[in-house]
């Protein structure tokens, strides 16, 4: 096929703007159906959208004689980012309003209800259904984005209301292509619906407020470690953290209640129910015979640590003969299992977090999965090849095959705790660097440090002011050495020390060159080390010492330091550096 060209767009808007509206870019969908599926214009104008539709699809076509559907999502764009919003619209609404039982939403635009028309009449006649994503940018960059990958999960997991009504399972096939070579992201994802037996006796059940239901019963553990062989971490996926380390004190009372029980047999395994939480479950879909359910692409909300210690003792054991000994003790190891289904993200996001109040959970752990971080690990990975830290402990539990298939070439990650520290400090904000637990609890903190603006900022001068933190104590320590009576205060100055050397830094007239040669690495450089000690001794010392000085020193005499960590004395400073050597307040993002 020819390339599509923004002549041919202008083209066609020329051609039928004054009737249809919309800019030359909103005929790409057009265009594509046009020269990819030869589709006549007469047809292609009630085949695909004229802007951007709330599906998330603005274009589609059938082919019934190889019984295909193809649901295109078109846009004129390089941007690996461009799929984002409608990825979200269709997991949000977009497959509910096109396969799903009620009406095409409130107010449904006249491309759904073609598209809605045309299914009706082809019900019994598609085998396959193709999700194209189109774009003028590298598909394998998209492939690797983590909020790609999270969103398209998403949508992968609406597959059985495709099945449903199709009437049998269909093969969902997602891809994305570049207009510009013909290359698709490798390898093109095929999806089929995921269903698990799980055997649950004596269920009862109940509903929730808003029409969710939920399950609870007793469930062997052998069979939901079953579903996580098959899974993998993608059964886990909805945690909000990674794994605790093997040798927390959960995990080694897990390790010696299976040892008792399954080698040495001294202790009943059906008391494994009475001492365990229990475990909760979330399902696309529930269907239940006699004793058993099959959940259709079901996620674990907590009770993670109990499956995967249960999985790795069983592999670690395999060769002792105590354990095929006591191979029906297995089958008698239950826990209390919750499956819930039915339900809206933000009520199972809140299961989640109320389910896992067994083990420590900080505010920051709660943050790990949102949207915004999932972005920056995105822009991280993308533009450095460094990885973003957003979960605990997850970077170590990386093999380097999962870091050469994310692309990233670092052995070294950017935690999240520290990169908001970064933010902070850049922003003058030494009050709430304090106050971690704080800003991440209080939803409007929050977003003010981690905004869509971060995502607008150079990485390399992220990445530049956040190793300064790696140098902080020496520089320091270098500072009062110039005069230990003079500057003994400084040790409480960690963060003012921080917040100005950022500021020194992005105010310095060779900043292109500081951060490609230093902003690339997370590695401390020792060029790039001795320019921050000049930095400190040149401009920052000078600069908190004047203030000190004039505004501070009855403070400093009755030994008060608290104003060393307020705003109000890095706002004197940054002025003094604006009337000494020209500074201008910038900040990341």
């Amino acid at each position: 096929m020819a390339e599509i060209t923004r002549e041919m767009l202008v083209v066609a808007h020329a051609e039928l703007g004054a009737a249809k509206g919309g800019t030359p870019e909103d005929y790409f969908p057009l265009l594509w159906l046009e020269h990819e599926f030869s589709v006549p214009r007469e047809a292609s104008l009630n085949q695909a959208a004229i802007g951007p539709d709330e599906s998330g699809i603005n274009a589609f076509h059938d082919d019934t004689n190889l019984r295909n559907l193809h649901l295109i999502c078109a846009v004129w764009s390089e941007s690996r980012t461009c799929f984002n919003l409608p990825l979200q619209q269709m997991v949000d609404e977009g497959i509910d309003r096109i396969f799903g039982d009620g009406p095409p939403g409130i107010t449904p635009s006249q491309f759904v209800l073609q598209l809605k028309s045309r299914l009706l009449n082809i019900q019994n006649a598609v085998d396959r259904v193709f999700i194209h994503f189109i774009f003028r940018g590298d598909p394998e960059a998209v492939e690797r984005s983590a909020v790609h990958a999270r969103l398209r999960e998403e949508l992968e997991n609406r597959k059985h209301l495709v099945d449903r009504f199709f009437t049998k399972p269909v093969t969902m096939v997602v891809q994305v292509r570049s207009a510009t070579d013909g290359r698709v992201g490798a390898p093109a994802h095929q999806k089929a619906t995921h269903a698990y037996g799980i055997r649950m006796a004596g269920s009862v059940a109940m509903s929730g407020p808003a029409g969710e239901s939920m399950r609870i019963g007793f469930v062997p553990l052998p069979d939901l470690a079953a579903i996580y062989k098959e899974m993998g971490n993608r059964f886990f996926e909805t945690n909000i953290r990674a794994f605790l380390d093997e040798d927390t004190h959960t995990n080694r009372s897990l390790n010696h209640a299976f040892e008792s029980i399954l080698l040495e047999g001294s202790r009943d395994p059906l008391v494994f129910a009475f001492d365990h939480n229990g475990v909760t479950i979330y399902a696309e879909k529930v269907e239940e015979d006699g004793g058993k359910l099959t959940l259709t692409e079901p996620r674990l909300l907590n009770g993670a640590q109990s499956i995967s210690a249960f999985g790795r003792f069983l592999a670690s054991k395999s060769a002792d003969p105590r354990l095929a000994d006591n191979a029906k003790a297995q089958d008698e190891v239950s826990v209390i299992c919750k499956v819930i289904t039915s339900a809206k993200p933000e009520f199972v996001l809140g299961v989640t977090l109320n389910n896992n109040r067994q083990n420590p959970i900080r505010p920051w752990n709660l943050r790990a999965n949102d949207l915004i971080q999932l972005e920056l690990q995105d822009k991280l990975g993308a533009e450095l090849g460094i990885y973003y830290e957003r979960q605990e402990k997850a970077f170590i539990a990386l093999t380097p095959e999962d870091l050469e298939e994310m692309d990233i070439s670092e052995n070294k990650a950017v935690e999240l705790l520290k990169l908001a520290q970064t933010f902070l400090a850049s922003d003058g904000e030494l009050e709430k660097m304090s106050r971690l637990q704080e800003v991440f609890e209080e939803d409007a903190l929050y977003a003010g440090v981690f905004g869509p603006n971060r995502l607008r900022a150079d990485s390399r001068h992220i990445l530049l002011a956040y190793k300064i933190q790696l140098r902080l104590n020496r520089i320091i320590r270098e500072i009062m050495e110039r005069g230990e009576k003079k500057y003994f205060y400084m040790r409480r100055a960690r963060n003012l020390v921080w917040a100005l050397l950022i500021q020194a830094l992005l105010n310095e007239p060779n900043l292109p060159e500081l951060a490609e040669k230093f902003g690339r690495k997370p590695g401390m450089e020792t060029e790039y080390s001795d320019l921050l000690a000049k930095l400190a001794s040149t401009r920052v010392r000078f600069l908190i010492s004047a203030s000190v000085e004039e505004h501070y020193a009855d403070k400093i005499e009755a030994e008060k330091y608290t104003f060393l960590r307020t705003k109000t004395i890095y706002e004197d400073c940054l002025k003094d550096g604006r009337d000494k050597w020209g500074w201008i307040r910038r900040k990341l993002g």
